[in-house]
C-alpha cells in the first residue's frame, strides 16, 4: 500500500491500512535528498515493532501532534503510535500554528501523555522565542507540555539540545531510516531488538525487528545494501566510550579536497556556533584545482553574512585549517525537502554543480 496524495489523504489511507489485519506491505518513498528516491517496502510487523519499541523505550503512550508529511515515515510513524495508543493524531496543518495545534491537544487530551516528532530546523526555529531570532514564545511554552519531543531527520547539533534542556524540553534525539521503519537508535541506544554494528570504514549497519524487506522494483540495489538480514546505511558512525552510537554523517559527506578526508557535517556543525548565522550546509561541489571544493552555505542572522577569511578561520579555530569553506554563498535560508532535511541538490545547483 502506497502512502500518497494530502496528508488528510495520507492519514486515512494509513489508518485504514493499520485497522486491517492483513499481510499486505506499507511503501514509503525516500526523501532522495542526495539523488533518485527509493520505494521502501515494509511490512506490518516492522512498522509495528517500531512503534512498540518506540513506547517501550519513552516509558509511555499516549496522543501524538503530526507536524511531518504523513507519506514519509517519521510522519507515518506519528500516525502509527498514536493508533496504537487508541488516540487519533492532531494534524498541525488544520491549526494557524504549532501553539494552537497543542493547545487543540491540550482539549482533547488533557489527562494522557503527549507526544511529538520534529526536524532540527523546526525546533530551532520555534527555540528562536523571545530572542530577536524569529519564531514566537507560544512555541517554547507549546513544546514544554509534550512529554518527548523526539527529533530525528539530520544530525542535531548540541548547542540546539542544550537550549531545548534549558527551556525545560524533553528532547530525545532519533537516528533511523525509511530502510528501518523510521528511528531504531534514541540518543545512541538501540530500541529493543535492534542490533548496531560497525564497518571496517565505519559504515553503519543495522539489524532487527524493524528492517524493511526491500526496494520495490529494484531488487539489485536490495541485494547491495540488505546483505543477511543487515542493512548497510550509507551513514558512517563511532560508538563512543559507554557504547553509544555517535552518527557522523554520510559515507558522502566525507569530501576529499585537496587530498584531505573533510567531514563536512562537523564543518557545518562548527559554522552554526558562529553568533552572525543562524544557519549553515556545507556541501562539496568538483574543483580542477582541489578536485572537490568544499562549499558553505549560510544564513545570516541580521544583515551581512560574515566573509569567506572570517569564517574559515571560524573553522580553523576548533578544526584542521584543511576542512575550512574555501568559498561562502549566502542564502536567505537553506533549501528544505517536504520532510525537512536540507535538499542537497538544491544547493549544488546553487553554485552549478550538475544535479
Amino acid at each position: 500500500m502506497d502512502l500518497e496524495g494530502s496528508a488528510a489523504d495520507a492519514v486515512r489511507t494509513l489508518t485504514g491500512w493499520l485497522e486491517r489485519d492483513d499481510d499486505e506491505p506499507l511503501v514509503v518513498t525516500t526523501s532522495g535528498s542526495t539523488g533518485r528516491p527509493k520505494r521502501v517496502v515494509l511490512s506490518r510487523g516492522a512498522v509495528l515493532a517500531s512503534a512498540r519499541a518506540t513506547r517501550s523505550r519513552l516509558g509511555a503512550e499516549g496522543a501524538w501532534l503530526l507536524t511531518l508529511p504523513p507519506t514519509y515515515v517519521a510522519g507515518a510513524q506519528v500516525v502509527c503510535r498514536s493508533w496504537l495508543a487508541g488516540h487519533r493524531p492532531v494534524r498541525a496543518e488544520d491549526h494557524t500554528g504549532f501553539a494552537e495545534a497543542t493547545a487543540a491537544m491540550l482539549r482533547e487530551h488533557p489527562t494522557v501523555p503527549r507526544f511529538t516528532s520534529l526536524v532540527p530546523t523546526q525546533l530551532h526555529r520555534m527555540l528562536s522565542a523571545g530572542d530577536g531570532r524569529g519564531g514566537t514564545s507560544d512555541d517554547t511554552w507549546a513544546l514544554r507540555t509534550f512529554h518527548t519531543v523526539l527529533l530525528g531527520g539530520g544530525p542535531v547539533d548540541p548547542a540546539l539540545r542544550a537550549r531545548a534542556e534549558a527551556a525545560g524540553v524533553r528532547v530525545v534525539a532519533t537516528y533511523g531510516a525509511a530502510e528501518t521503519a523510521g528511528g531504531c537508535v534514541y540518543d545512541g541506544v538501540p530500541l529493543d531488538g535492534v542490533a548496531v554494528a560497525l564497518g571496517p570504514s565505519g559504515r553503519i549497519r543495522l539489524a532487527g525487528p524493524t528492517i524493511f524487506d526491500g526496494y520495490d522494483g529494484d531488487p539489485g540495489l536490495t541485494a547491495e545494501v540488505l546483505v543477511d538480514g543487515w542493512f548497510h546505511t550509507a551513514d558512517a558512525g563511532r560508538l563512543d566510550e559507554d557504547g553509544r552510537l555517535q552518527v557522523l554523517g554520510r559515507v558522502d559527506d566525507v569530501v576529499v579536497t585537496g587530498g584531505v578526508n573533510v567531514p563536512g557535517p562537523a564543518v557545518a556543525a562548527r559554522l552554526r556556533e558562529h553568533p552572525d548565522l543562524a544557519a549553515a550546509e556545507v556541501l562539496g561541489v568538483p574543483d580542477e584545482e582541489w578536485g572537490r571544493r568544499l562549499v558553505a552555505f549560510v544564513v545570516p542572522r541580521d544583515g551581512a553574512a560574515p566573509s569567506t577569511q572570517e569564517l574559515r578561520d571560524w573553522v580553523a579555530a576548533e578544526r584542521p585549517r584543511s576542512w575550512a569553506p574555501r568559498q561562502v554563498v549566502a542564502v536567505r535560508e537553506i533549501p528544505l525537502l517536504a520532510n525537512g532535511k536540507p535538499d542537497r541538490l538544491a544547493l549544488g545547483r546553487l553554485v552549478g554543480e550538475p544535479a
